[in-house]
């Protein structure tokens, strides 16, 4: 089995609703995605030859996620009040809501759907909040 590794780096913030904890607080971080793909053979014909896939497209295929989420808000849908939410949207502030707790591990799975979605055969999706604190998540 052959395995390429690709990352991409963002910004954003978020909180843990319902955390006994510092995470509850809104807080930011830089962000570091690392996807790993992979595949039995070789591409055999045209430019990819020789390739499981393009770097050139798996790099731009995760900066196009990564992009999106660079700057704005994480966060569980329905953890803000209506009101707050009002007032965030009246300032212009970009939410990106997900149906679960935007944890290191829920991210790790947002990101191996999304890859997978396009094409890819994950192996694993590996979610750094810190340069010390990581999620993986693989299938099996």
């Amino acid at each position: 089995m052959y395995s390429l590794k690709t990352n991409s780096s963002f910004d954003s913030a978020h909180f843990l609703a319902g955390y006994e904890g510092k995470c509850r607080n809104l807080h930011g971080h830089r962000w570091t995605v690392e996807v790993e793909v992979g595949g039995e053979k070789l591409m055999q014909d045209g430019q990819t030859r020789g390739m499981v896939v393009d770097f050139g497209d798996l790099k731009k295929d995760l900066r196009e996620k990564t992009e999106e989420m660079d700057h704005c808000l994480i966060m569980e849908k329905g953890t803000l009040k209506e009101k707050t939410m009002e007032a965030l949207a009246e300032e212009q502030f970009r939410i990106i809501e997900l149906p679960v707790r935007p944890t290191a591990e829920n991210l790790a799975k947002y990101f191996y759907e999304y890859m997978a979605d396009k094409g890819y055969q994950v192996l694993r999706t590996t979610v750094y909040e810190t340069p010390t604190n990581a999620a993986t998540y693989a299938e099996a």
